[in-house]
């Protein structure tokens, strides 16, 4: 689905809130959505505007929003953007240019919002910001082939892809009830783990804790069951993208696997950064699907569409951050661990879409997909710590003069994203970021 650029883009739109004005994560340019509280109140719609939340259902009550747009910001008064999510792209997309218009300098929407600008804005360290939506599905795909390869390296598995790597978004359904959004604690999990040169399982917490730096994306319009999603129709399904780290228990993965894929080892804690990205705000950021490697098989039909070729993918910088306890202690800012691009997706969204639906799987409002880990090419650019250690055999050295082979308790893990283009303002998500705590006793 293609987005027209407009007004909304313009990088010399300014804001009235002034914080917005050449803000990292959120210029006016982006307006990402969430759902929020402040000092314990009814959960409702807010959109980020600077260090300000932008509070939907106020906007609503005043009566400052009409047509399309009006039936947008009613549905984001309640506690979950579900029903947002499921008007699909165009109230969506009024909802967004009349927020613009009313958050912009010099509109003539603008006076009325500047007006009530003490009922209309909280600040940002105020509110309590909360899972998006009810997710009813959560289906983690394996698209970025460098961290497949990886993975099929460090297994000794000759060729290291499976043979239907390249024909299938392969993906597995993963437990939507652990979602949880920036700043919970992710407690760390028991399973049975084979370690070392053990012949017996052992059961107890997993010494092998894993990142994984993935893109999530929001389901918004649904399908009806029994019926695929086309690949040319497949945008119109896509509410919007957030940054999401799928904790893994790699000990524990290994051993429980086969046959049926991960199962405790990776259901224990999946962390998103809690505002959703609109397609709207990244339609700068579009670029053209990397062409595929020499010997690569064509896609089959229903995932090849040249549009989605043509401005299927993302260009957004992905990084890690960790945050130890002695960093903390020793006033140290996060380190960057790790530094990658959506770009490198083997896949684009579409065609996950588009093969999720094509047996007649339907989706729902709220439902979320992982990428699967963004590695890129070079050490530098991997996306989970068993790459970066290689497997726990080389030491991750830190600015505190500690070492990491694999997460530890205690650790913060921050994942970031950010789109940046000569000639338009850059946008971020916010942080992904949660604390691995010890679990309980074995």
């Amino acid at each position: 689905m293609t987005i027209k650029l407009d007004e909304t883009h313009d990088m010399q739109r300014r804001s009235w809130v002034s914080s917005a004005n050449g803000h990292a994560e959120f210029p006016i340019q982006n307006l990402p959505l969430a759902i929020f509280s402040v000092n314990g109140d009814k959960p409702r719609g807010g959109v980020a505007i600077g260090d300000e939340v932008f509070d939907l259902k106020a906007a609503c009550d005043a009566k400052l929003f009409s047509g399309r747009a009006n039936s947008a910001a009613r549905a984001a008064k309640k506690s979950t953007l579900n029903a947002l999510m499921a008007l699909g792209a165009g109230p969506r997309a009024a909802l967004r240019q009349q927020v613009s218009a009313l958050l912009a300098e010099g509109t003539a929407e603008s006076a009325q919002a500047q007006a009530l600008a003490n009922k209309l804005l909280h600040k940002a360290a105020d509110c309590a910001l909360l899972l998006p939506a009810k997710i009813g599905a959560f289906t983690d795909f394996f698209a970025g082939i460098t961290h497949a390869e990886n993975g099929g390296k460090r297994r000794g598995t000759v060729p290291p892809l499976n043979e239907n790597y390249r024909y299938v978004p392969v993906a597995y359904h993963s437990r939507a009830s652990t979602v949880r959004p920036t700043g919970e604690p992710v407690r760390r999990p028991n399973g049975q783990r084979l370690a070392g040169s053990d012949k017996l399982p052992t059961f107890g917490p997993c010494l092998k804790m894993d990142f994984e730096l993935e893109f999530g994306i929001w389901m918004g319009k649904g399908n009806a069951w029994g019926e695929a999603i086309p690949i040319n129709k497949a945008g119109q399904h896509v509410y919007g993208y957030c940054m999401l780290n799928d904790w893994s228990a790699r000990d524990i993965q290994r051993w429980e696997s086969a046959p049926l894929g991960p199962f405790l080892s990776k259901n224990f804690g999946t962390t998103i950064s809690p505002w959703v990205v609109t397609p709207e705000a990244l339609a700068p950021f579009r670029i053209a699907q990397p062409a595929r490697p020499a010997g690569d098989p064509k896609p089959l039909d229903y995932l090849w569409n040249k549009t989605d070729q043509r401005e299927g993918a993302l260009d957004l910088e992905i990084e890690v951050l960790i945050h130890t306890e002695g960093m903390r202690t020793q006033g140290l800012p996060p380190q960057r661990i790790s530094v990658s691009n959506t770009k490198h997706l083997y896949w684009t969204v579409a065609q996950m879409v588009a093969h999720h639906t094509c047996g007649g799987c339907s989706l729902e409002p709220g439902d979320i997909f992982g990428s699967g880990t963004i590695s890129g090419p070079t050490p530098e650019n991997y996306g989970s710590i068993a790459e970066l250690s290689f497997d726990g055999t080389c030491d991750i050295q830190l600015a505190s003069g500690e070492i990491r082979r694999w997460v530890e308790d205690g650790d913060d893990i921050i994942l970031r994203a950010h789109g940046r283009r000569a000639g338009y303002a850059s946008i971020g998500f916010g942080e992904c970021c949660a604390r691995m705590v010890a679990g309980a006793a074995a």
